[in-house]
């Protein structure tokens, strides 16, 4: 009877507390006709200590040794990604709240600011009082017919654009800003990954040896 097979894909971004320890369960998908898959699932894998900060890279070829170093005769395969991003939990600042707001608040009046100077720039002002005289003859100073609606849909293509009230999404599609926040965000992961693997091996690696060792 041949080896067995092992099926391993890597999750592509978990969470973890500080001073937790992982297990290959925790960071890899496993299918395999071998009877032990259980304790293949809870092979410890890292322990999170206060020197990884808020993020650990965890690699499938780490996942690969911890599982022969425990069972033999296995013949493994990898699908997918090759690296677990772990995002670690800190213990959030009492005053966090007071940036939050102040982010808020800048991000606020910097697109309001902007707003502002780009009916400015444009003359929008002039432009709808033209408006106003072309449909009706009449010259105004202040054209609320026009600036009302205007405002008003401006508003609302804002919602549009960024499909979200609040926390209610309008429809399935993604926003332009989200689609922007996804390749962000996995520009950011490679990012992270090429700088760990980069990096000395005294962290994740040795751990791994630890873990395994036991």
């Amino acid at each position: 009877m041949g080896d067995a097979e092992v099926y391993i894909r890597m999750k592509q971004r978990i969470e973890a507390d500080m001073n937790q320890s992982l297990t290959i369960g925790d960071v890899a998908h496993i299918v395999t006709n071998e009877p032990s898959l259980n304790q293949l699932l809870h092979i410890p894998i890292y322990q999170i200590t206060k020197q990884d900060k808020n993020r650990v890279v965890i690699d499938v070829m780490q996942v690969i040794y911890a599982i022969t170093a425990n069972v033999k005769s296995l013949t493994i395969q990898t699908v997918g990604a090759a690296q677990t991003i772990i995002e670690v939990n800190v213990q959030t600042k009492p005053y966090k709240i007071v940036y939050v707001i102040l982010i808020w608040f800048l991000l606020f009046v910097g697109a309001a600011l902007a707003i502002m100077n780009f009916h400015e720039d444009v003359s929008m002002r002039e432009v709808h009082g033209q408006i106003y005289y072309l449909v009706t003859g009449k010259t105004i100073a202040n054209p609320l017919l026009l600036q009302i609606p205007y405002s008003i849909g401006l508003g609302l293509g804002m919602i549009l654009f960024f499909n979200h009230i609040f926390k209610k999404r309008l429809n399935d599609e993604p926003s332009p800003l989200e689609v922007e926040m996804f390749n962000y965000q996995q520009n950011l992961d490679q990012y992270v990954i090429m700088d760990e693997l980069q990096g000395p091996s005294s962290g994740a690696d040795q751990n791994v040896l630890k873990e395994s060792g036991r």
